[in-house]
């Protein structure tokens, strides 16, 4: 009973030296409390390295932005996102941004801590997308690093991986034990939080979009397209990102909300 106590009363501490984002609400009122235990410095000083790593490769393979075109297209529409950040939290007015175009099939497009885009060409290509349909995406992801989504499941992930070796430091489990607790913790914590993170960001990013002058629902486009390329995708129980339908409707109703900012 001694060690029992010991072992929650050790969680309880760890948990208890948390940090806060400092988010704020936005018109959408993206309002929901974050835990965290990784400073937001360290996170962006893993994301210059990390996104320096990947750009190095891309450059080396001869894929780094290469199609100036596209490249001066995406980073006009980001100079009219990234002022509208501040909405959201001043601090990312100072940020040190950047966006780059990697040559790739993927249809993927994300945002580092600290503001460090990446778009592939694949998205832009098979999507067709229109200005206002790259607003939504880049709204989107920006969304992530302004929410700090990337910190706070770092941060789940590390108490998860210190709760897992002190429980199974206590009872005695054995790797395949271990192994079996993660994977429920990843069930049962990872992946709901996944799905709030998407459902934020979507909700952040058509306001980004709506301020900057593109039109909110094209974010609903964008998924409506995504919707026909995914067909036999997993049921939204089984899925980290909310279900096409329950998405488009989410964003339906949060484009309505921010309409107005658009119209302005």
């Amino acid at each position: 009973m001694k060690k029992y106590l010991i072992l929650i009363i050790t969680l309880i501490s760890f948990i208890g030296c948390g940090y806060s984002s400092s988010t704020q609400g936005g018109t959408v009122g993206v309002k929901r409390k974050q835990f965290m235990t990784l400073s937001a410095s360290s996170m962006q000083k893993g994301a210059v390295q990390a996104y320096s790593q990947i750009l190095a490769k891309a450059k080396k393979d001869g894929k780094l932005n290469r199609d100036k075109k596209t490249l001066k297209r995406i980073r006009k529409i980001a100079s009219k996102l990234i002022p509208q950040a501040g909405v959201f939290r001043k601090d990312a007015l100072k940020w040190k941004w950047e966006v780059n175009l990697i040559s790739s099939k993927q249809l993927n497009a994300w945002c580092m801590p600290g503001g460090k885009i990446a778009f592939y060409t694949g998205i832009i290509e098979k999507l067709k997308l229109t200005d206002s349909e790259i607003a939504a995406i880049m709204g989107h992801e920006i969304s992530h690093a302004l929410r700090e989504h990337g910190r706070e499941r770092a941060s789940q992930q590390s108490i998860t991986n210190t709760g897992l070796v002190l429980v199974g430091a206590y009872f005695g489990l054995g790797k395949s034990g271990m192994n079996l607790a993660q994977q429920v913790a990843s069930v049962t914590l990872t992946l709901p939080n996944s799905r709030k993170h998407e459902t934020e960001a979507d909700r952040m990013g058509v306001e980004l979009a709506a301020r900057a002058g593109y039109n909110p629902y094209a974010a609903v486009n964008v998924w409506q397209k995504m919707s026909k390329l995914s067909h036999g995708a997993p049921p939204e129980i089984l899925s980290t990102h909310p279900s096409n339908a329950t998405r488009i409707k989410d964003l339906k109703k949060y484009a309505k909300k921010v309409a107005y900012l658009y119209k302005k």
